[in-house]
């Protein structure tokens, strides 16, 4: 037998608010009525949606399981709702950009401004993350464009290039490689280094470059943002590797210095990805078009 939609619209809502309490008032309907359809839905399968033993309403595997897919099933009606609503001609509406945080914060702006002057009446909402959290939003339908400097691999995904990015290695002004004209990759082993967070693309792509000559550098410290790792480079913490547009500003003020190392010159694609098979709303067409132009 099916699964029952709408014990899985209040299975979600208890999973998204935390509580019962809480998707009872979320949906506006009593709390009792909450725990039956859980219940129920709970019945049906067979297993435990929630641990309910402890203080914090936590969800089982099984339930972690289900929301997962939860959470594309309405995002995939969300997107039939958008889609009606473009052939019915409606102009107004909203576009969901998501972005790895490279590209959001050095890459992006240009496509967003060129996009609002041409359809202002569109609502444009941007989501930045690394590169896994942008992939996990398009599985589940949280957005409609969206671009990553890191590598994907799901079969549920297509990925087509969109353009290039160079990533080089940033010292203090101070530091010892500073004060060589060229090293070598395996030189860089000697210096602890600041790395974004698990998921990154930009430290994926940069520990894949150095492990394919054999180098692994230590981890000195583990930043959230690119903007964040350029000032503590900056302020003489560490080494990183990062985009050279995001380090033209740093570069320019002699804040930072790029250290030229002779064996590793990296190269990466950066890439728009999309769910295999879904259609692209009117206005999600309309950005993917204007990203195949220059724009300023």
């Amino acid at each position: 037998m099916p699964l029952n939609l709408h014990q899985l619209r209040v299975f979600a809502a208890v999973a998204e608010q935390g509580g019962f309490s809480r998707a009872a008032a979320a949906l506006r309907v009593s709390q009792p009525a909450v725990s039956k359809a859980v219940h129920e839905l709970e019945r049906h399968i067979g297993m435990p949606l929630f641990d309910r033993s402890g203080r914090t309403l936590r969800r089982t595997a099984a339930g972690e399981a289900l929301y997962a897919r939860a959470r594309e099933l309405f995002g995939v009606e969300q997107m039939a709702e958008e889609e009606l609503r473009a052939l019915r001609g409606l102009e107004r509406g909203t576009l969901r950009v998501g972005a790895s945080t490279t590209i959001a914060t050095y890459f992006l702006a240009p496509y967003l401004g060129a996009f609002a002057r041409a359809h202002p009446n569109v609502v444009l909402s941007v989501v930045s993350a690394n590169t896994r959290a942008i992939a996990r939003a398009v599985l589940e339908r949280r957005v409609d464009v969206a671009l990553v400097e890191g590598p994907v691999r799901d079969a549920r995904i297509t990925t087509h290039r969109w353009r290039e990015d160079e990533l080089i290695v940033l010292v203090p002004p101070g530091h010892a490689l500073a004060k060589r004209r060229a090293v070598h990759a395996a030189d860089l082993a000697s210096y602890a280094f600041i790395v974004r967070e698990p998921g990154s693309g930009t430290r994926i792509v940069a520990s894949r470059a150095l492990a394919s000559l054999g180098v692994r550098v230590p981890i000195a410290m583990q930043l959230g943002s690119t903007e964040a790792i350029k000032q503590a480079v900056a302020s003489g913490i560490a080494p990183a590797i990062v985009s050279r547009a995001a380090a033209l500003d740093q570069l320019a003020l002699g804040r930072v210095v790029e250290v030229r190392v002779r064996d590793l010159v990296i190269h990466r694609p950066l890439n728009e990805i999309a769910l295999t098979g879904r259609a692209s709303s009117a206005t999600a067409t309309a950005f993917q078009a204007l990203l195949r132009t220059s724009v300023s």
